[in-house]
């Protein structure tokens, strides 16, 4: 089979959640566009903190592709969570580096006054592949 995109849980050696039930990103209907990450244990991030979780899933795709991650707007709205860096950008070289697998981290910062709690399995970010364009005076020659 030919893979297009898609997701896979990372090489053992590279989990950083080895006792835990990993599950591959889905989306909720055939219509939704993103692809929601369950955080793979428990954490509870203290006001105006941030916290980084490690999926440990890797997604593969096409290379003028890329998965862009932003929290799920429930957890924005119901719980006051965003993602650190307010966007995550996963490129397709980032799959199966040799660094740490293409492990993708989710980094989430509490904007409240009160400590947030987030239970295994739930839905916390999502993440949806776009095509994206290169310019013509954009390349580059590195690999």
């Amino acid at each position: 089979m030919n893979k297009i995109r898609g997701f896979e849980i990372v090489e053992s050696k590279f989990k950083k959640n080895v006792e835990n039930n990993i599950i591959l990103p889905t989306r909720g209907s055939k219509n939704s566009a993103g692809y929601d990450f369950y955080t793979p244990i428990d954490i509870t991030i203290e006001p105006h903190q941030q916290i980084l979780v490690w999926s440990d899933i890797k997604a593969y795709m096409q290379e003028d592709e890329v998965l862009i991650i932003d929290v799920r707007s429930s957890i924005g709205i119901k719980k006051g969570l965003m993602i650190a860096n307010t966007l995550g950008i996963i490129d397709s070289d980032y799959y199966n580096n040799s660094n740490n697998d293409g492990n993708i981290g989710l980094t989430l910062r509490n904007l409240t006054d009160k400590p947030v709690i987030i239970n295994t399995g739930e839905r916390v970010a999502q993440g949806i592949f776009i095509k994206y364009l290169v310019a013509d005076n954009g390349n580059t020659d590195i690999e």
